[in-house]
């Protein structure tokens, strides 16, 4: 399965006509953040494909409208945060919003409140996932890294603790995430870390995912 992941940038050659070719075979779209919601909604639309995302630390609360209305995300997307999300082809997917709390914002917490919301929000729905289909979860998408895996030296672009012990308990086979701007082409954006594959997939990355039966 063929799935297309976006964050942080808008990419020229994904918001135009050529997307249609360039990613006819691709299946599922992520956004991991930080995009504008029209942004989302084209990709969603030209390639007739379902969406999925979660907030990043810069995302608006609110997108208006040429017509004075306003959207709280990209229309027809599923909004991740907090949530657990089964394919048609049986992928499993879970999600997180957010950087760390460096300034007043809807989509930013201490390592305390993603504490909270691992636990309370995520780890239930995990329990649940194994129960059903055997397995926690394939994909776990993020805007920010895991603390000491791509992120930066500044306290804006610290990662999270608690994704650390996410992945060590429940070994999704990928953790996505964006918020990292990378520049430098000698940058690591690919980490194994126990059973997890870390990847940064800032502006955009296609993985093709082997879906369990």
């Amino acid at each position: 399965m063929k799935v297309l992941f976006v964050s942080d940038k808008v990419v020229e050659h994904i918001y135009s006509p050529s997307i249609a070719s360039r990613y006819a075979d691709v299946s599922l779209v992520v956004g991991c953040g930080d995009l504008p919601y029209y942004y989302l909604e084209y990709i969603q639309s030209i390639l007739n494909v379902s969406l999925i995302y979660v907030h990043g630390n810069h995302d608006p609360e609110r997108e208006f409208l040429s017509d004075g209305s306003s959207v709280t995300g990209p229309l027809g997307g599923v909004n991740l945060h907090g949530q657990t999300y089964r394919t048609n082809s049986n992928l499993l997917l879970a999600g997180l919003e957010g950087s760390i709390r460096y300034r007043d914002g809807k989509f930013q917490y201490s390592q305390q409140e993603m504490w909270s919301n691992v636990f309370f929000h995520i780890v239930p729905k995990l329990l649940i996932n194994k129960l059903r289909y055997g397995r926690h979860v394939d994909v776990f998408v993020a805007h920010s890294p895991p603390f000491g895996i791509h992120n930066g030296d500044d306290r804006i672009h610290v990662g999270f603790h608690a994704f650390l012990w996410l992945m060590r308990v429940f070994k999704p086979r990928y953790f996505v995430h964006g918020h990292r701007h990378i520049y430098n082409p000698a940058e690591i954006t690919e980490t194994h870390y126990y059973d997890t594959r870390v990847l940064n997939i800032y502006p955009y990355k296609v993985l093709n995912i082997e879906v369990p039966e």
